[in-house]
C-alpha cells in the first residue's frame, strides 16, 4: 500500500551505509555507493533533474528525503547521475488537486496517479505510451504479473507493480480452533457450510458478529459473488447477450442471502457506517470474527496488529471463496490500472524518466523500497536480512510486488519479510483469481455509469438492511435501465469480445 514514510527525528548518516559492508560478492548492496561501486560506471558531472508528484512525498518529511537520497545514490552508483525534485500539490482529495496542478501547466516528469488519470492519457494525451520502454527494460518487465501486462496492453500510460488490489477474507485461528464446523468450510467451502460456520462464529466465540465491511458489501463479495454466479461484471444472458451482473437473478440471489446474514445478526449491523480504520478495530477487539484485506502485506499487517495484540494463538487464516456457480475472489479487472506512474508525453528527459522506475524495480532498489536502510529498517546477522523495530514504519513506494523480489540475501527466520498469513494469501489469491471482463468507460457514458452504480449501491443497501425485498428487483433494474443502464449495456455488447 502506500502510505507517507514514517518521519525520522534527523537523517543522521544511516543514507551513506551499504549492505555490501557485510556482505557476499552476490548480495545486493544498498543505495549507498562505495568508492569502488561509484569508480564502476562513468558519470556525468552534472544531473538530470527529474520532477516528481507523489502524494506520499511530502517535501518536507525526513523520511521522503531520506528514500529520495538512497535513489539518487543507487543510480548514481550505476552511471546515471539524477536529481529527484519533488512538485507540491495542495492538499484535498489527490486526483482533484493533481489535476489542477497539470490544467494548470505544471507537468511533471514522473507523475503518481490515483484516479483522474484518463482524460490526461487518453484526451489531452500528455501522457506517455510506455509500451516501448517496458518493452527494453530488464527490471521492469521482469517484475509484471500476467494482470499487469494485460492492463498495459488496455491502458499503457500507467505502470504499477504491485499485487492486485483485490482481497481475500481472514479469520483468527483461535476463533476457527473454537468450531466444529470451521474446518469444513474452509475443505469445502459451499454457501451452506460457511452460513453454518457464521452462525457457530458467532455462539463460540463472542464476537458481536462475523463480517464487517468498510461501506459497502464489496468486501462481502470478495468471499460470495462468484458462488452466486458473479464470475465477471457482465455475464450472459439465456440469449447469448451480455447484461450487467448486478441486474442479473445472480444478483437477486446473493442479496437475498445478505439480507439472510443482517437479519441473523452475522453481518455487521453498522458496517453501512464503517470506515477501514474502525473495521479493522472491530476485528482487533473481537467483535468481527472475519474481515477481507489486500492479500500479502495488508494481510500482514492485519496478523501483526491482531496477534501483538491477542498473543500468538490468534494468528490470522486466509479463507478460501466460496463455491457454487462458481468459486474465486473477487474477479481482476484488467481494463487499465487503477492507479500508477506515469511519464509526461512533453517530458524533456523521459528516458532518465523511467530509468527511475527501472532502478527501483532492480534488486538493489527493490531492497531499498521494501526494506529501507541497513543500520536503520534491518541489519545483517550471520549473513542474513533481520528486520528491526523500524521496519514496521517503512513501506513501499514504487513496488509493492514481491513477484521478482530478490533482496540477495535470505531474511532472518525470526524475521520474514512477509508473515506465513501474508504468504499464503498471496499463493490463495493467484490459485483462485480469475480475468474480468470489465472495459474502460467511454467520456460520454461516464456520468451515466456513475448514476448507474450510485443507483445500485443504494438498493443493495436497502435490500440487505430490510428496507426493500428482492421482490423490488425487477423495479430497481428498469430504474437502472432508465438512468443510462440501457446505452451502457448496448456499448458492452459491442465492445466485449
Amino acid at each position: 500500500m502506500k502510505k507517507t514514510l514514517f518521519t525520522l527525528i534527523t537523517i543522521m548518516t544511516v543514507v551513506t551505509t551499504g549492505c555490501t559492508s557485510n556482505s557476499s560478492t552476490n548480495a545486493t548492496p544498498t543505495p549507498a555507493a562505495t568508492k569502488a561501486t561509484t569508480s564502476a560506471a562513468p558519470v556525468s558531472t552534472e544531473p538530470v533533474t527529474i520532477t516528481l508528484v507523489d502524494k506520499d512525498f511530502p517535501s518536507d518529511d525526513p523520511g521522503t528525503a531520506l528514500l529520495i537520497k538512497g535513489i539518487e545514490d543507487g543510480m548514481k552508483a550505476e552511471g546515471k547521475n539524477v536529481k529527484l525534485k519533488i512538485v507540491p500539490v495542495q492538499s484535498g482529495t489527490y486526483s482533484e488537486k493533481l489535476g489542477l496542478l497539470l490544467q494548470s501547466g505544471n507537468i511533471p516528469d514522473l507523475m503518481y496517479f490515483q484516479g483522474g488519470d484518463y482524460q490526461f492519457g487518453v484526451t489531452q494525451k500528455i501522457l506517455e505510451d510506455l509500451t516501448p520502454y517496458i518493452e527494453k527494460s530488464t527490471n521492469v518487465k521482469a517484475s509484471m504479473t500476467d494482470f499487469n501486462k494485460e492492463r498495459m496492453k488496455n491502458y499503457p500510460y500507467l505502470v504499477w507493480l504491485a499485487p492486485i488490489n483485490s482481497k481475500v477474507p481472514v479469520v483468527r485461528q483461535d476463533f476457527l480452533d473454537k468450531t466444529t464446523s470451521g474446518k469444513e468450510a474452509v475443505a469445502n467451502p459451499t454457501v451452506d457450510n460457511y452460513y453454518t460456520f457464521f452462525k457457530e462464529l458467532k455462539e463460540k466465540t463472542g464476537a458481536k458478529y462475523v463480517y464487517t465491511t468498510a461501506g459497502d458489501i464489496d468486501e462481502l463479495d470478495v468471499m460470495f459473488g462468484q458462488a452466486f454466479g458473479l464470475t465477471s461484471t457482465w455475464v450472459k444472458g439465456s440469449d447469448g447477450k451480455y447484461v450487467f451482473g448486478k441486474t442479473s437473478s445472480f444478483e437477486k440471489d446473493k442479496l437475498e442471502f445478505y439480507a439472510k446474514l443482517y437479519k441473523d445478526g452475522l453481518l455487521d449491523p453498522e458496517y453501512l457506517t464503517k470506515k477501514f480504520d474502525t473495521k479493522e478495530k472491530a476485528f482487533y477487539d473481537g467483535q468481527a470474527a472475519i474481515i477481507s484485506g489486500t492479500q500479502g502485506k495488508v494481510v500482514d499487517i492485519y496478523n501483526t496488529k491482531q496477534t501483538s495484540q491477542n498473543g500468538a494463538t490468534a494468528k490470522i487464516v486466509p479463507l478460501p471463496p466460496a463455491k457454487g456457480k462458481g468459486q474465486g475472489y473477487t474477479p481482476v479487472d484488467v481494463s487499465k490500472e487503477s492507479r500508477g506512474f506515469a511519464i509526461s508525453s512533453t517530458s524533456k528527459n523521459k528516458d532518465m524518466a523511467f530509468a527511475v522506475l527501472e532502478f527501483l524495480a532492480s534488486p538493489k532498489g527493490q531492497l531499498l523500497d521494501k526494506v529501507g536502510v541497513e543500520g536503520e529498517q534491518y541489519t545483517i546477522v550471520d549473513n542474513k536480512i533481520k528486520l528491526t523495530d523500524k521496519f514496521a514504519s517503512w513501506y513501499p513506494h514504487f513496488v509493492e510486488s514481491t513477484f521478482n523480489f530478490k533482496p540477495g540475501k535470505e531474511f532472518d527466520p525470526s524475521t520474514p519479510y512477509l508473515s506465513a498469513p501474508a504468504t499464503k494469501s498471496l499463493e490463495m489469491f493467484a490459485a483462485m483469481s480469475t480475468k474480468d471482463n470489465a472495459f474502460i468507460m467511454p467520456a460520454d457514458l461516464a456520468a451515466k455509469w456513475d448514476a448507474c452504480t450510485a443507483l445500485y449501491k443504494e438498493f443493495a443497501a436497502n435490500v440487505v438492511t430490510g428496507k426493500k425485498t428482492v421482490a423490488d428487483f425487477d423495479k430497481f433494474v428498469q430504474a437502472w435501465n432508465a438512468a443510462g443502464g440501457k446505452e451502457i449495456t448496448d456499448y458492452a455488447n459491442k465492445t466485449i469480445k
